[in-house]
């Protein structure tokens, strides 16, 4: 399990081990675009029963041992469309481009037979912005943003270990959020600053859309992905197919709370999507997956852990 301190990667750790799965746990924290939180995942982690907790680079240190295993759940990478542009491209190609490649390459290495099964995250971003329809597995790939790109070319890998021999699965994760969200990501942001009684900050207008995706139902779906009989190579979306505007989802984040919602307007990210839009049709025949968790439950969700975190650390709760 890589990326095993990152905001889906913890939940993973947690999901396998309750299932009674031996968990090799892989991460470097220290990497993460919020350490802090990237470190307090981990202690969680190395005391899970049943995990094993090693620290490495994907980038630089030994891959053998992890593809020893029979499954591998690789979720490492560097997140973010907004921190891909600059300097942010090279840490990108980096974490995920050149991360992938060489576990790749040391799944290659086993004996045929031996070689684990390798589920990957991708993203929605490679899509680039849905039109009038949701996007399907097969639609062409349009990526606006150097953190995208970096996602096309890993499932280019992935696909190239397929026809050599790896079994692989891509999963095209849409918008996660809920409890263990990254500080950077929107949910987390518009939450915090509703219980400080600040604006919230939102890029743009608010009227980009998005599959909105409670990490309770990707967990579900990576689940069922690493167990279930699959076409190599093969992309899956894992997203709610029914996408919501932000100014919506703030509305119903600020009905839970019982504030009015006063919003601060930031200039939009390079490379957003105007909206997301998950066909899951493919998601539902091949895994019997379909997200089960709506938008007012999921954010209900959410703000109750951030409502937790604030009473363990002796911060006002909102």
């Amino acid at each position: 399990m890589t990326g095993a301190a990152g905001f889906i990667g913890s939940h993973m750790v947690d999901a396998l081990g309750a299932a009674g799965h031996e968990v090799l746990a892989v991460d470097a924290p220290a990497r993460s675009l919020a350490p802090d939180v990237a470190w307090r995942n981990w202690g969680g982690v190395r005391t899970a029963p049943g995990v094993t907790a090693v620290e490495a680079d994907l980038a630089v240190d030994d891959l053998e041992p992890l593809a020893a295993a029979d499954v591998v759940v690789h979720l490492a990478g560097r997140p973010s469309v907004r921190t891909s542009w600059g300097a942010g491209r090279a840490v990108a190609e980096r974490d995920n481009v050149r991360a992938t490649g060489r576990l790749l390459a040391a799944c290659a290495r086993r004996p045929a037979g031996r070689r684990p099964k390798v589920v990957i995250a991708s993203s929605s971003s490679v899509y680039g912005s849905a039109g009038n329809r949701p996007n399907r597995e097969d639609d062409p790939l349009h990526p606006a943003s150097p953190y995208a790109a970096s996602k096309v070319e890993v499932e280019r890998l992935a696909v190239l270990a397929a026809d050599d021999g790896v079994r692989t699965v891509l999963l095209r994760y849409f918008s996660v959020y809920g409890p263990r969200q990254r500080p950077d990501m929107a949910f987390h942001r518009f939450v915090e600053a509703a219980l400080d009684g600040r604006p919230l900050p939102v890029f743009g207008d608010g009227r980009r859309s998005r599959s909105f995706t409670h990490v309770r139902d990707v967990v579900g779906a990576t689940l069922a992905a690493a167990g279930a009989d699959l076409p190599s190579g093969i992309a899956i979306n894992v997203g709610h197919h029914e996408p919501v505007a932000v100014r919506a989802a703030i509305g119903m984040l600020t009905d839970v709370l019982g504030v009015r919602p006063e919003i601060r307007r930031e200039e939009p990210v390079a490379g957003d999507a105007r909206r997301t839009w998950a066909d899951t049709g493919r998601a539902a025949r091949l895994l019997g997956w379909t997200a089960g968790v709506g938008p007012a439950e999921g954010l209900a969700d959410q703000i109750a852990w951030h409502r937790s975190l604030r009473v363990r650390e002796g911060v006002r709760v909102g």
